[in-house]
């Protein structure tokens, strides 16, 4: 990874206390993910220059936009960045068009990196810019936010949960445009959420935090197959895999390869070769010694344990896996594993109940 972000902070507010020190790669989305509380905003806001973390540091791609060693503590006003709120925050008397052009005059003209008509087919609301804020959705208004964000010509884009305020409808409207974001961007993008399905499907590098400080941070598929992650993230266990659509099949399903193994799924839109992000619950996995041989389960995995480690909830365990090189957790009951005699090293079967297809 080129950590091309370095972010160190240490706040104290009260009983609260953050203290991160974080090395992020310079491109893809990076996701903040945990509990309320936990410190995500603060760490956003400790980036953009709206909160001073005595003592912080905080650089991008080598420019120092916080160095309190040095002196350096550069506004927010003047650091190239985007950020986008939990509500959209449009200038209400302004068209759509006004709006993403207030974004776009922050910048010099030869400073611009897009054009407001590529950003508006971009984000899919180039019918949308002689409309006033009022009269579009939730969903339309966040795309305006992120297209104003992006037309001040930003080398970081902040967004803190901007999917909280919409309702799943207008949720599994913008997650799209948002995938598009990360597909033909080359700026690194730090998302805030606590919705793990959003993260899973958007994120590359998953940072937790837990009570203000960093419980694990890494690669997202490496970071959720973890089996030593705090309490707070229990019950969210399991890991997502990048797969390749292979083929489809006669009987409605479709086959889907990752390195190690096959999946299969009900049938889907996309042609073979394209890449799918899948999802797999811990809490979906059962295991056996030996191979199910009348099982109404289509995706059975040959599997070596890796590690075995208490979970918060009692009498339960994590199962750490691999099929091939590809990591799989399960979440057992401690007497299972002590009837089947579980240890690392031991193969067993994985039988997938469920596999959530993300893109």
């Amino acid at each position: 990874m080129s950590a091309d972000i370095h972010a160190r902070f240490h706040i104290e507010r009260g009983e609260f206390s953050l203290d991160v020190d974080l090395l992020l790669p310079g491109r893809g989305v990076t996701a903040l993910f945990g509990p309320s509380g936990s410190g995500k905003t603060t760490v956003l806001r400790a980036m953009a220059g709206l909160e001073r973390a005595p003592g912080g540091l905080f650089t991008i791609d080598g420019e120092a936009w916080q160095d309190e060693q040095r002196g350096i503590f550069v506004p927010t006003h003047r650091r190239a960045l985007g950020y986008v709120f939990q509500e959209a925050s449009l200038f209400a008397h302004l068209s759509v068009r006004r709006n993403m052009e207030f974004g776009q005059n922050r910048v010099a003209l030869a400073e611009r990196r897009f054009s407001l008509a590529g950003v508006a087919d971009l984000l899919g609301i180039s019918g949308l810019l002689e409309r006033m804020p009022a009269s579009l959705s939730g969903g339309e208004r966040q795309r305006v936010a992120i297209a104003r964000a992006l037309l001040a010509a930003p080398c970081l884009l902040l967004m803190d949960e901007p999917l909280a305020a919409l309702d799943l409808k207008r949720k599994l409207e913008i997650l799209p445009y948002l995938e598009r974001l990360h597909d033909e961007l080359s700026i690194p993008l730090i998302y805030v959420s606590h919705a793990p399905d959003e993260v899973a499907r958007l994120a590359d590098h998953l940072v937790l935090l837990d009570d203000g400080a960093v419980a694990a941070s890494g690669p997202l598929t490496e970071t959720l197959a973890r089996a030593d992650l705090p309490p707070a993230f229990a019950d969210d266990a399991g890991v997502v895999l990048e797969t390749t659509l292979a083929k489809h099949e006669a009987d409605n399903l479709s086959q889907l390869n990752f390195p190690g193994g096959c999946l299969h799924v009900g049938r889907r839109p996309e042609t073979p070769g394209s890449r799918l992000r899948c999802r797999i619950h811990a809490r979906d996995i059962s295991l056996a010694l030996e191979r199910p041989r009348s099982s109404s389960i289509l995706n059975i995995l040959a599997a070596t344990i890796t590690a075995i480690v208490a979970t918060a909830v009692p009498g339960h365990v994590l199962v750490q896996m691999r099929v091939g090189a590809t990591p799989l957790l399960a979440r057992i009951t401690e007497r299972s594993r002590r009837e089947l005699g579980l240890a690392p090293g031991q193969p067993v079967w994985a039988q997938i109940k469920a596999v959530a297809v993300l893109t």
